[in-house]
């Protein structure tokens, strides 16, 4: 529950996000921000992000069956959670190099500060060119009882993230901005990967133990139906059993009358 409610906490938060960014971008002219400007790719960087555990279900394997199905030799990994690492590091490459770049540690109260040491690496991959574009891939929360693979562009941002939709409500930011909105997108593009990131950690998280939880679930109710299958072979067993022993036993008392 704790895990569910930080997943969902977080999710108007970046929606203010989005809304203030897209008031932003147009303000700011010809802003020539590498966040925000594609370049020809060459390497792609992807985000992956698993469980530390198993016993939750299908939901790393559809990850993983997604990421196999989009795999290229122009991708490069960075995994968060042991079994992210453990699937990158079996991937293959045309080099016969592990395509795995780096691994951080997924833990449960895993904080903002501490999830920014992952998407500033990631930041600073692209910023010295050893990537041209970032993705992000993870298990998206709906509910305890739906959760659903997400692989989606992070850098640049994407212009369907941040154009204005037609039906969306006109941001409720205001008009004039101080300081001015080339400062403020300087200040609030890596923000915005940094809390992307985040989300997609807590996202991860609250999927992880919802599929756990009705992994667990389904696993007692089969044990419990299995242990009734075999109460009633074992029933069925020990009523034969005895059903022979008495037809022995008169038998034998009409051979000796």
């Amino acid at each position: 529950r704790r895990a569910q409610l930080r997943a969902l906490e977080g999710r108007p938060y970046q929606k203010l996000l989005e809304e203030i960014t897209q008031s932003l971008v147009p303000q700011a002219g010809q802003l020539r921000h590498p966040l925000l400007n594609p370049r020809p790719v060459c390497r792609r960087g992807v985000l992956v992000i698993a469980t530390d555990k198993g016993l939750c279900g299908p939901l790393n394997t559809n990850l993983f069956r997604e990421l196999f199905r989009r795999h290229g030799p122009d991708r490069i990994y960075v995994s968060v959670g042991r079994k992210a690492r453990s699937f990158l590091a079996g991937l293959p490459s045309p080099s016969g190099e592990s395509l795995l770049a780096a691994d951080f540690e997924l833990r449960d109260n895993l904080t903002f500060r501490e999830s920014k040491r992952i998407s500033r690496f990631l930041l600073d991959k692209f910023s010295s060119g050893e990537i041209d574009a970032i993705d992000i891939a993870h298990s998206h929360f709906v509910n305890a009882l739906v959760q659903t693979v997400v692989i989606r562009p992070l850098v640049p941002l994407a212009s369907d993230v941040l154009a204005q939709k037609e039906s969306a409500a006109a941001p409720t930011v205001p008009d004039n901005f101080e300081p001015s909105p080339e400062e403020l997108l300087e200040a609030l593009l890596p923000f915005f990967v940094d809390w992307n990131v985040y989300q997609a950690i807590l996202d991860s998280l609250a999927s992880e133990h919802s599929a756990r939880m009705i992994a667990m679930k389904n696993a007692t109710e089969n044990a419990k139906q299995l242990v009734a299958d075999l109460t009633l072979e074992y029933n069925k067993a020990r009523q034969e059993g005895i059903t022979r022993e008495i037809l022995e036993i008169a038998t034998a008392q009409i051979a000796l009358e």
